[in-house]
């Protein structure tokens, strides 16, 4: 890639898990009451055909990595674990009391956190109520996020004897250097075992999450890594750009020196390698960051045009509904979003009054909702139609793209924007000049990651 266009296109941007994003929802026009509203009549249109998405929030952690971004509790004292579930399914029965039937739970996500902080029989606990107030398909798409060091055997049995055939496990990298770093030792030994107990269990899916970026990761640090991780050939790969956010996330990213971390093209060449090995090794790259082999779901999302992607990541189904438990969890009613608490205290504290602990949100207009389609589009499929255009001033859209087309980025056909293969790591930076939250905003704090 050339280093030019790196240095021109690598600004702050979103990431586009939802439209919009976060930091623009509109907070005045939002409430309790009006999330419920949204989220019920997407329920009654939606739940009997394609099921709604449960994501749950496990937010403990033993230890803090500090290249995290998510929302976590670190604590070493597991005596929390019974009074969280405790409250994750007050939470759960405050939505069965307003839907007006079971809701048929076609995709299940585990995320945190680390939810196998939690023990084998809490969450035998937490998932038998959920399955008892619940429909769930013989297709249903079950996962979780585990981490090497304490995923046990008896977490995978428990987890695959309900249905869980898809797993994701924190790689990070494997070079010991890095690793002290970011305060994430892991053993190659553990990723072996974990890998191996989860295909032995029937786990159709396991992904390895990768991150490139990171503090003192070398190119040697990332032919190791990938290596290893051919070695073990996930079905699935995710190989994320690391997000420097310290201004968000406070003490966890500032364990190390803003000199330490590759920038630029010195990053990008981390990712432009591993890219290299993994299609070589017969992997397909997906939308971004992703990678996935032939027989995988998610591929064959791709080529049957029906990837989705929400606050949970990349998905091979689609549901409008995704009603998120826990700690800063975030829900989806395709036209509003809501997000929980994110201090533990004031979570318990409002489910006791009786609320549901969301705290802001989003109500999305006409507007938005045609935006939210075709950004979607871009970040799925690296191409949409120019429809809405009554609600979308296309003209305006491709001159703010005219200098990515020049530099060969995007191409115009008469219905159509397509971003090409040279184009792909940009995707973001093309996915911004639809947003009119950013234009209108142009916020000049620091808000988002690079978007390279």
């Amino acid at each position: 890639m050339a280093e030019d266009l790196i240095k021109k296109y690598n600004v702050q941007g979103p990431r586009y898990t939802s439209y919009p994003t976060v930091p623009f929802w509109d907070m005045d026009h939002f409430s309790r009451e009006g999330w419920k509203d949204r989220l019920k009549k997407t329920f009654e249109l939606t739940n009997s055909d394609e099921g709604i998405s449960l994501y749950i929030h496990m937010p403990f952690c033993e230890s803090l990595c500090t290249f995290c971004g998510c929302h976590k509790r670190i604590t070493k004292n597991h005596s929390v674990e019974d009074k969280y579930i405790k409250y994750l399914l007050k939470e759960w029965q405050m939505y069965l009391d307003f839907l007006p039937e079971k809701p048929v739970i076609q995709e299940f996500h585990f995320g945190g956190g680390t939810p196998t902080f939690f023990a084998p029989k809490n969450l035998k606990k937490l998932v038998s109520k959920i399955i008892e107030t619940a429909t769930v398909p013989t297709n249903a798409k079950w996962s979780l996020e585990g981490h090497p060091n304490n995923t046990t055997l008896e977490h995978l049995q428990v987890l695959a004897d309900f249905g869980f055939s898809r797993i994701s496990f924190g790689i990070q990298d494997y070079d010991p250097i890095v690793q002290k770093a970011i305060n994430r030792i892991q053993p190659l030994e553990n990723v072996v075992r974990v890998t191996e107990e989860s295909r032995k269990l029937g786990f159709k899916s396991i992904c390895h999450d990768l991150v490139y970026g990171l503090p003192f990761q070398k190119m040697s640090s990332i032919i190791l890594t990938i290596e290893n991780t051919l070695n073990l050939r996930p079905d699935r790969i995710a190989l994320y750009s690391y997000a420097h956010v310290p201004w968000i996330k406070g003490n966890g990213q500032r364990g190390f020196k803003e000199e330490d971390i590759p920038r630029d093209n010195e990053k990008r060449a981390l990712y432009e390698y591993a890219k290299e090995q993994l299609l070589a090794a017969g992997y397909l790259e997906i939308g971004i960051d992703h990678f996935s082999l032939p027989h995988d779901e998610l591929y064959k999302a791709v080529v049957n045009g029906k990837m989705h992607r929400n606050f949970m990541g990349y998905s091979d189904s689609k549901t409008d509904v995704m009603i998120g438990l826990g700690v800063s969890s975030i829900s989806d009613s395709w036209t509003a979003f809501a997000q929980n608490e994110k201090k533990i205290d004031k979570y318990y504290q409002l489910i006791d009054e009786g609320k549901i602990p969301v705290v802001k949100g989003h109500l999305l207009t006409e507007n938005d909702l045609a935006i939210r389609k075709h950004i979607l589009n871009l970040m799925c499929f690296l191409e949409t139609e120019k429809t809405d255009g009554h609600l979308i001033d296309w003209k305006q859209v491709e001159t703010d793209l005219e200098e990515m087309e020049k530099d060969g980025l995007v191409c115009f056909e008469k219905n159509k924007i397509t971003i090409t293969q040279k184009g792909s790591p940009f995707i973001r930076n093309v996915a911004m000049t639809m947003d009119e939250y950013l234009h209108k905003m142009n916020p000049e704090v620091k808000i988002f990651s690079q978007t390279i």
